[in-house]
Order: C-alpha cells, then sequence, then structure tokens
C-alpha cells in the first residue's frame, strides 16, 4: 500500500511535464504564426491585388466580346480562343514567338557564356569591360530601341552611310518581315547579353579550384576542362538563366513597340496582344484571350522546366 500511493504522485508529475511542454510548444507555434502573418500578409495583399486579381480579370474579359472603351459587353465563352487559334495570323504570331524566344535566349546564354570566359580573365581593365559589357541592360528599352533605329534605317542610318562608302545598298531592315525580326533580335541579345554575362561570371568565379587545379595537373588542357567540368558545375547557373531569359524574350515589348510600331513581321503574342487591344482593332476581350494562352505557355514551360530539366542539374 505504501509503494501505491508513493509511485502515484511520480506517474501523475511524469504525466503532467509533457502536457506543460505542449502547452508551451503550442504556444511558441501560435506566437512564431502570428509573427508570419504579421510579416507576410501585406506582401501577400499586395501581390493578390496587383497580380492575381488582373489575371483572374483578364480571364473573365476574355470570354466576352468586348470593344474597348464600350459600356456592355457579351459573353462569348471560349470563342476569342477559337478565332484566334483558327485565324490566318495564328501560325504567323506563334511562329514568330518561338523563333525571337528560341534565337534571343540561346544567344543570349551562349554569347553571354564567352563574354563570362573573357571578363574571367585576370587582365588589366576587366572591371571597366563589365561595367560596358552590364550598361545596355539597365539602360531603358525605349532609349536603346531609338539608337538602333539611327542605325539601321536605310536612308539615313550609320549603317547604310557605312554601306554606300563601300558601294553597297542598305538592306531594308525596317521594311522587310524577314529582317524586321532580325533587327529586333539582334538588338535584343545585344541588351540582355550583359545579363548572361555577369550572372555566368559569379559562376564560374564560384568554381571549386581544387577540382581545376586537379583537372589540369592530370593533363586536362583548357578546353577539356571547360567542357567536362566547367560546364557541368555551371549547370545550376544555366538552369536559372535558361528560366529567366526565357521569361523575359516570351514578355519582351518595349524594343518591339519602338523599332516596328505596326509589327511588321515582329508580331508575338505579347505584341500581337497589344495591337488588338490598342491599335487600329479595340478589341479587348480577344486581346485578353490572346494574353491568356501566352500565361498558359509561360506556365507550362515553367512547370516542364522545373520538373525535367533540373534532373541534369548538379547542385554539388
Amino acid at each position: 500500500m505504501t509503494r501505491q500511493l508513493t509511485d502515484r504522485p511520480a506517474a501523475t508529475a511524469a504525466a503532467v511535464a509533457p502536457a506543460r511542454r505542449r502547452g508551451r510548444w503550442s504556444a511558441r507555434t501560435r506566437r512564431d504564426f502570428f509573427v508570419f502573418l504579421a510579416l507576410a500578409l501585406p506582401n501577400l495583399a499586395l501581390i493578390a491585388v496587383f497580380t492575381y486579381l488582373p489575371l483572374i480579370n483578364n480571364i473573365y474579359y476574355s470570354t466576352l466580346d468586348w470593344t474597348l472603351g464600350s459600356a456592355s459587353a457579351t459573353v462569348v465563352g471560349f470563342d476569342n480562343y477559337i478565332n484566334f487559334l483558327t485565324s490566318a495570323d495564328a501560325p504567323n504570331v506563334l511562329g514568330t514567338t518561338a523563333v525571337f524566344t528560341v534565337v534571343t535566349v540561346g544567344g543570349s546564354m551562349i554569347l553571354g557564356l564567352l563574354v563570362a570566359l573573357a571578363l574571367n580573365a585576370k587582365v588589366r581593365g576587366t572591371t571597366f569591360a563589365r561595367s560596358a559589357v552590364f550598361a545596355p541592360y539597365v539602360l531603358s528599352g525605349v532609349g536603346v530601341g531609338l539608337v538602333w533605329l539611327f542605325i539601321f534605317d536605310p536612308g539615313y542610318g550609320v549603317l547604310s552611310w557605312l554601306l554606300r562608302g563601300i558601294g553597297q545598298q542598305s538592306p531594308q531592315w525596317i521594311n522587310d518581315p524577314q529582317l524586321s525580326l532580325v533587327m529586333v533580335i539582334i538588338v535584343y541579345i545585344w541588351k540582355n547579353l550583359g545579363y548572361c554575362a555577369v550572372v555566368y561570371l559569379a559562376g564560374l568565379q564560384s568554381l571549386p579550384k581544387d577540382v581545376m587545379e586537379a583537372a589540369s595537373l592530370d593533363g586536362a588542357n583548357g578546353f577539356r576542362r571547360f567542357v567536362s567540368m566547367s560546364v557541368p558545375l555551371l549547370s545550376p547557373t544555366t538552369f536559372f538563366l535558361l528560366i529567366t531569359t526565357l521569361l523575359s524574350s516570351l514578355q519582351a515589348f518595349d524594343l518591339i513597340r519602338i523599332m516596328t510600331p505596326l509589327g511588321n513581321g515582329t508580331s508575338t503574342l505579347i505584341y500581337e496582344a497589344y495591337l488588338q487591344a490598342f491599335g487600329a482593332y479595340n478589341r479587348a476581350g480577344y486581346s485578353a484571350s490572346i494574353s491568356v494562352i501566352l500565361f498558359a505557355i509561360l506556365l507550362i514551360i515553367t512547370v516542364l522546366q522545373v520538373r525535367f530539366v533540373e534532373r541534369k542539374v548538379h547542385y554539388s
């Protein structure tokens, strides 16, 4: 009987202690949760108001037959999507978007890597060269487009003046649809080259030096080390640039608007949406459907990249 009376308080104390610990942990969890809400709710509210709400409204507008500025609209369901995808302009717009995106992304990344290799050399003037290469990326697209228009103009441009000096005629960069696309691609790659170069430069400088030195001692030359070691180790940087430059190219607008106002051969999805809404048509609902298609393409590409491309990324 004495043993039972002695053991009972000990058992009760052992049962109460975990309950107290659970109570203290629960209070701490609630406090951390409220701190998280206090810090995150303002940002989440701004994102919801300025990102997701316009997106939802745009999806709704895409189901309307609505002329911009009109006080009335008619619900047409998916007719705007069907009309665009079955129109004669859809293959040209989608093809132009694909060509522009693939060439600008590939050109910016390949040339950016080559420039980064040059900037990674330990010679005088690299600091100034890095600033000069990165400067076009932070310049206004409107200003860049105006300057390059002065270069490419077939009548009074700098390039036409140089060609006339050697007895050659300037190509019709602005009037020829194919050449106008080439012109915009050249300018876009030039503007975004510095961004890829700086990011790749950071990746090159973070490569493990002991591994590279070991490969050099084993007899691997510079090209071999670059192909077999640097490129695989740069895969996280490449993956990051692939996502960011792809999204940026699909949403490129300012250069196209300034250099080819009528979209002569340069009508990508985003610029076609602009022309349909604010050009001569004022078809706001039709334009919204093109924007939703662009959003769906961006979402699918991003998911596929994260799902499949990231598998080949070496993080260590």
